[in-house]
């Protein structure tokens, strides 16, 4: 069918990231439809989703050109909002991908397959069943701080930084702020975004009890592609007044669109690490700008980033410094483990600590960012390690299942009865991980015993929390649920065990190892173990009646160092002030602005040519001056499964120069051809440099 025939319309549709089509593809239809449908289209030999995303006459098409046609419209399903397709415009411009790739990443991939008939079927189920949203206040009353953050968030325009302290009511104020705007408007909805998976059954929980079952979906990547579909139909047709899920939730349409609570905003798992590297936070913001709705980041801990947009007036700071019902922020006390006994793993007082705990009926959290038994496996006789034979890295030592195991790979093997490199019998453990942990604590408590219900004295119980403990499907809610129930005394974990629960009994909280960080090579380590430790120290003391008495140990080899000074008065502002002092004098974000190109080859040497031909390719481009492209080097993490890493970062004072760069070297970079690379990425702003 000619152009003349019918109506030329442009869609979107996910092309491979280095295909060179990265924007719209021009079809015919034979009716007008309206930016934002859904439809099937051929791409090759396949029938693919598209979306809309133009209707005018494709101008730039020339005499000649024949369009393909569209094969299906998904007219059962309402065109995508205007803003939704701002935001995935911007995405894709912004952080340097295809715009359908964005698009289609977006939607449910159930999409995809399903005929009108069963798309009907479908909507008929998620419109059935939506009762009128309860205005009625079921919550507790707010306090001083909490009421003078909802009347600013009230007021103004925002973006607001709710900087509130662990235990300071923050998840009351998203939902009195949701509470507001639903009452307000009948059909209007709310975006609560989390950092992780494992967060959202609580938060959920608390948002159901509030607006009811049937008025709050959840939306992340664990849920089955039918269920995907079900939460994203009744958000797209308003069915769903609160949608609360993982950063990919940002991207759901909500028609009616009234708030945005981004809830632990400095996390780092809200930025995406494939395909698009988007930041769901930023993107947050910007959403919330194009829709003209608040925008609430909630934090004990802000990012740099979002401390720093408060400080130069972008975004505007709500304080609340206190704990509900008189609760006191843990006492820090700090370890100095240069006089401790060679070889300790717990001190002295800390164990007497924890034993004390047991005695009255309350229970302890251990922190060791570091799972398995331990990380490395050697052989005292030669320089035998237990390095993985595809990655630059050791396999670490897992004793329950006697396995060496790669972390960033998954190779797998069993434990060696004698030393490969020698043939020596003695091949021992080096370092510690929560499952060593688990088990020394459990052999030193041994012996005491604790106050059971009924009056009768139990053994004590060690239980471990990290992703090894949590991986079968309910796992990680059983845990949850005995430590709540009180049938756990010493709960060992990583840092999933660090965020957003609400544990009532725990009364001491202690790192055991956390100097590493300190001689990072990236500069962001610091402020993302300062964060750690304060959400460490915030699942002490949240019970009012235990507050006193609730402590914070860090065992470490530097006392003096100037994190844990700050860190013993809880002093994120004067932490955050002495950071940003040293990055502005440093040059480093969020004072300039920087992107990466990773290349991953077969050689190191074909990654680095690869990055070598892109730095002198992008020489000539920046016309102002204005853009720094340094030299490609191997990643921290040389080579994951046989592939090797190389990087080269670029960087600017201007983020409107290096946008301006990133966009002209687009095409540098996809015309190279060098033998052995595989694939390549552009990253801006990265987390990890």
């Amino acid at each position: 069918m000619s152009a003349s025939n019918g109506h030329r319309v442009r869609v979107v549709v996910a092309t491979p990231a280095h295909s060179g089509l990265r924007g719209p593809l021009s079809y015919e239809s034979e009716r007008a439809l309206p930016p934002g449908a859904l439809l099937r289209v051929p791409l090759g030999k396949r029938e693919v989703l598209g979306v809309v995303w133009d209707a005018e006459p494709d101008d730039d098409a020339g005499a000649g050109f024949t369009a393909r046609p569209v094969a299906a419209c998904l007219d059962e399903i309402a065109p995508l909002p205007a803003a939704w397709c701002q935001l995935v415009d911007f995405t894709a411009n912004y952080y340097q991908r295809g715009v359908g790739e964005v698009a289609l990443a977006a939607l449910p991939p159930q999409l995809r397959d399903l005929d009108g008939t069963q798309l009907a079927r479908r909507l008929k189920k998620v419109a059935t069943g939506h009762p009128a949203v309860r205005g009625a206040d079921v919550g507790p009353p707010p306090s001083p701080e909490q009421q003078g953050a909802l009347d600013r968030i009230a007021a103004g325009d925002g973006p607001f930084l709710l900087f509130g302290a662990t235990g300071s009511g923050k998840t009351e104020v998203y939902l009195r702020a949701a509470e507001r705007v639903l009452a307000r408007d009948p059909a209007a909805q709310a975006l609560v975004l989390v950092p992780e998976i494992n967060l959202t059954p609580q938060l959920l929980a608390r948002f159901v009890d509030r607006f009811g079952a049937a008025h709050v979906v959840a939306m992340h990547s664990g849920l089955t592609p039918a269920q995907r579909l079900r939460s994203w139909l009744a958000a797209h047709h308003g069915h769903a007044r609160i949608v609360l899920g993982t950063r990919m939730a940002v991207f759901t349409s909500l028609p009616r669109l009234g708030l945005i609570v981004v809830d632990e905003e400095h996390d780092p798992s809200y930025k995406q690490q494939e395909g698009a590297r988007y930041s769901a936070r930023d993107l947050a913001v910007l959403r919330g700008r194009l829709e003209t709705v608040p925008v609430v980041l909630g934090s004990a801990t802000p990012s740099l980033e979002s401390w720093q947009a408060c400080e130069s007036g972008r975004y505007q700071r709500l304080e609340m410094p206190s704990r509900i019902g008189a609760g006191a922020l843990p006492r820090v006390r700090l370890v100095d483990m240069n006089q401790q006994p060679r070889k300790t793993l717990l001190a002295p007082a800390l164990l007497e600590a924890i034993g004390e705990r047991i005695a009255r009926g309350e229970q302890s959290l251990i922190f060791l960012n570091r799972r398995g038994y331990a990380p490395v496996l050697a052989c005292t006789a030669c320089d035998w390690k237990s390095d993985c034979p595809h990655c630059s890295a050791f396999r670490v030592f897992h004793k329950a299942d006697r396995t060496l195991r790669c972390h960033h790979c998954g190779y797998t093997e069993r434990v060696p009865r004698a030393c490969p490199g020698c043939g020596n019998v003695d091949i021992a453990p080096l370092g510690r991980g929560t499952e060593q942990l688990e088990e020394h604590l459990s052999e030193l408590l041994s012996q005491q015993l604790r106050p059971g219900p009924d009056g009768q004295s139990r053994p004590v119980r060690v239980a471990r929390m990290d992703a090894d403990t949590t991986r079968a499907k309910g796992a990680l809610e059983a845990q949850l649920a005995q430590v709540h129930a009180g049938e756990v005394d010493v709960l060992v974990g990583t840092q999933m065990v660090t965020k957003g629960h609400d544990f009532r009994r725990i009364t001491l909280v202690a790192a055991v190892n956390p100097d590493t960080a300190l001689y990072s090579s990236d500069f962001r380590a610091p402020e993302r173990l300062f964060a750690l430790l304060m959400q460490a120290a915030g699942r002490a003391g949240r019970d009012a009646a235990h507050a006193d008495a609730s402590q914070m140990w860090v065992q470490t080899w530097n006392p003096g160092h100037p994190l844990f000074t700050a860190l013993r008065r809880h002093d994120y502002p004067g932490f955050a002030a002495s950071q940003l002092r040293e990055r502005r004098e440093a040059g480093m974000p969020p004072f300039v602005f920087q992107a990466l190109v990773r290349a991953e080859a077969r050689t190191q040497e074909a990654a680095q040519a690869f990055l070598k031909a892109a730095r002198e390719g992008g020489e000539g481009l920046d016309a102002t001056g204005q853009v720094m492209l340094y030299s490609a080097v191997p990643m921290s993490l040389q080579r994951v499964a046989n592939v090797e890493r190389a990087q080269l970062l670029v960087e600017s004072a201007s983020r409107p120069a290096l946008q301006h760069f990133l966009a002209a070297w687009q095409p540098v970079l996809q015309a190279l051809r060098t033998p052995g690379v595989l694939r390549w990425a552009v990253d801006v702003d990265p987390l990890a440099v």
